[in-house]
């Protein structure tokens, strides 16, 4: 950006309003696929190759010409706000992307750099699964590996260990990992180190990665990606994980698409249907609101 202004957020309702959206989604990989690629990381971890994948769909729908993701972004923040919300509309770049993530991948202050992780994902505290806190300890474990590549050593702690976080129509389970950066660590250190995200892809990161290449049939562009901004004068810098996450894109017809991605962390204690109605549940209220319906009236 050649100029940037810190101003207070836009009001809500100040840009054209947003288009219901008619008919049904499409998902890059439906049930039935999504249930065999459970079944095929859970394979993978009984050779040995690898121990949690994130396994995600992307969801897609037909966009008229005319709809501003400025304005889903407008629907987002009264329908589901989000910490970590955020709208990039630069259409003459290819940049349109409506955010409403609750997930904090890197915040920096100074030589301080947090990351906070959410792995598990349940309708209320109580319907957590022991599969949840698993999950949730193996993406802390590659965290402090990630922040140690870059950290002094001695100082990666982990300052939260499974704490509960509520949102609208669901809670996660939040870890909080800290490190006190090496002296002359570049940005280009850090993200080295800790891109992309452990809790949107898996561990060991390197085979599930490349787990993620195998089975998931479209990428996944912005989402699970990095949306935030780095002032590297001040070192200060606010990126979030990209879930919960609308961009427009052009089909390969041509055509100008919606899409969302969802997805659910693999483990040897996964139940296939159990992770697929995990993809449901984060993506129901999101899509109501960006099909422009009530949160649980949207079809998926």
């Amino acid at each position: 950006m050649g100029e940037v202004r810190r101003e207070e957020p836009p009001v809500a309702g100040r840009v054209g309003g947003w288009p219901v959206l008619e008919g049904e989604w499409r998902s890059s990989l439906d049930r039935s696929a999504y249930l065999a690629g459970v079944d095929e990381v859970r394979r993978r971890i009984a050779a040995g190759t690898v121990y949690q994948v994130n396994l995600c769909r992307v969801l897609e729908h037909d966009l008229p010409a005319d709809a501003s993701v400025t304005a889903l972004g407008d629907v987002l923040a009264r329908g589901n706000p989000a910490p970590y919300a955020a709208t990039i509309d630069l259409p003459e770049a290819g940049l349109e992307v409506a955010c409403a993530s609750p997930e904090s991948f890197l915040v920096r202050r100074g030589e301080v750099l947090t990351s906070s992780p959410i792995k598990g994902t349940a309708t209320t505290p109580a319907a957590m699964l022991p599969k949840d806190y698993a999950e949730n300890v193996m993406i802390v474990d590659l965290v402090r590996n990630d922040l140690a590549h870059v950290s002094r050593p001695g100082t990666v702690e982990v300052d939260a260990l499974c704490r509960l976080e509520e949102h609208p129509g669901l809670v996660h389970l939040v870890s909080d990992v800290t490190g006190r950066l090496r002296p002359r660590t570049t940005w280009r250190d850090v993200l080295a180190a800790t891109f992309p995200p452990g809790s949107v892809s898996g561990a060991p990161k390197h085979t599930a990665l490349m787990a993620i290449a195998d089975l998931e049939p479209v990428p996944r562009g912005p989402y699970c990606g990095a949306v935030g901004w780095v002032d590297a004068d001040r070192d200060e810098a606010v990126l979030a994980v990209g879930i919960r996450t609308f961009w427009a894109a052009r089909s390969d017809a041509g055509r100008r698409v919606l899409r969302f991605g969802t997805g659910a962390g693999i483990t040897w204690g996964s139940s296939a249907e159990q992770e697929w109605d995990e993809t449901e549940l984060k993506a129901a209220r999101l899509v109501a609101l960006a099909t422009g319906r009530r949160p649980g009236s949207a079809r998926l």
